[in-house]
């Protein structure tokens, strides 16, 4: 997995916070039929967005892994579905607190 980048904005609200590594194609699913059928293990495992923590728990909370796999696999899917554009929307507009930063 890449390193978090430290000068980019979450892809998905916008704000500038610590960053956690999204996969597009979960995890959960790298080793079943399908997704070996339409995906090599490479792009499986890099395909991926950065992300804050809420909106990070958004994307799961929202939408469980096949879906997640399936169909929301590109960021422009995400920024599509109505749920998570009305959550990144209310999280660009919150503060940021980073906790144990300086």
């Amino acid at each position: 997995m890449p390193r978090p980048p430290h000068d980019q904005p979450c892809a998905l609200c916008g704000r500038h916070t610590w960053l956690t590594f999204h996969h597009l194609i979960p995890r959960k699913n790298h080793n079943k039929p399908w997704f070996r059928r339409h995906f090599d293990k490479a792009d499986m495992r890099s395909r991926g967005i950065w992300v804050c923590k809420p909106c990070h728990r958004a994307i799961h909370r929202f939408h469980d892994e096949h879906r997640l796999g399936r169909e929301l696999n590109t960021l422009e899917s995400l920024h599509n579905d109505p749920q998570l554009r009305r959550f990144a929307a209310w999280a660009a507009r919150q503060k940021v607190q980073i906790k144990g930063g300086t």
